[in-house]
């Protein structure tokens, strides 16, 4: 990336995570204070994490991808709704009878800072925040009971069973097993990817894309939630605990088959650039308006932390 890109990029994500941790900071107060004792201070603390807010950054991408105009504030809401799900999946991922870890973006772990049973307890909750969250913003947007019901399909059934939750058992499952490569696909598609593919259908048809630029965000939102994954697997293997937030090296300890175990550091870079080539084709439909998305998608492929 040229240092222009790079300065819109960071425009994309600071924008993306100064609208999402207000939403965040305004619902972490008024649980902290609805919910009694540990647990609500354990759903707070979690809420307050700090995070780049890549899935806010598509969702807002991808609405205005789409032409989407006004009422700003409901796009906040539907890509902080998605915050909430991939947080509450953050806390649970840390427990001691998941990946038992105790650093997570920079801070101690819920689990580790309240115990684990009220780090459970907050995990569960966090899904009925983000029903509420999502709530919020399509009544902000005025999509009626239809339009909110599209996007708690598109959120939760890629959060659910057949998506993130599914994915996670799957690569549970797999710990100390040696995958092939269109496993290890099928595994991280649902485990990372289609909370990111959801992410750029919910700007979509928050914007009221037609049927043609929701069919190519969709694809999309698959190659690039591949990518990520690709990436974070290069990360795991070849960053230091300081530069991602998290212990380093756990792909290796746990056991699990990942794409530098199976195609190596350089093999696996390359993947994830020819996933986002790939994802960007997809595109071609929206024109110059996909520009957001083309850049956070790369920036998706080449991040270092």
């Amino acid at each position: 990336m040229t240092s222009d890109t790079r300065t819109e990029v960071a425009d994309l994500l600071d924008g993306a995570r100064t609208r999402t941790d207000a939403v965040l900071a305004r619902w972490a107060n008024r649980l902290r204070l609805e919910v009694p004792g540990v647990e609500g201070e354990a759903i707070a603390y979690a809420l307050e994490s700090p995070g780049k807010r890549v899935r806010p950054a598509l969702v807002h991408a991808a609405w205005r991808a789409c032409k989407g105009l006004g009422k700003e504030s409901s796009v906040a809401s539907i890509g902080a709704a998605v915050e909430v799900v991939h947080t509450y999946s953050l806390v649970h991922d840390d427990l001691p009878c998941m990946d038992d870890d105790d650093q997570r973006r920079g801070r101690p772990t819920v689990h580790r800072r309240f115990g684990t049973a009220a780090a459970t307890r907050a995990g569960y909750a966090l899904v009925a925040v983000a029903a509420e969250v999502l709530s919020e913003g399509a009544d902000r947007a005025d999509l009626g009971p239809e339009g909110l019901s599209r996007m708690a399909r598109v959120l939760f059934s890629s959060s659910g069973l057949h998506g993130m939750v599914g994915g996670q058992w799957c690569d549970l499952e797999a710990e100390r097993r040696q995958l092939t490569l269109d496993s290890l696909r099928s595994v991280h598609a649902a485990k990372t990817g289609a909370l990111i593919q959801a992410s750029c259908l919910l700007g979509g048809i928050l914007a009221g894309a037609p049927k043609e630029w929701m069919t190519g965000l969709r694809a999309f939102g698959a190659d690039i939630g591949l990518a990520f994954q690709v990436a974070d697997d290069v990360l795991d293997a070849t960053g230091t605990s300081a530069e991602l937030g998290k212990t380093a090296g756990r792909d290796a300890t746990l056991g699990k088959s990942t794409y530098v175990s199976l195609l190596g550091a350089t093999g696996a870079a390359r993947e994830a650039e020819r996933l986002v080539t790939q994802a960007e084709a997809h595109l071609a439909p929206l024109g110059a308006l996909a520009r957001p998305l083309t850049l956070l998608g790369r920036y998706i492929a080449q991040r270092r932390s």
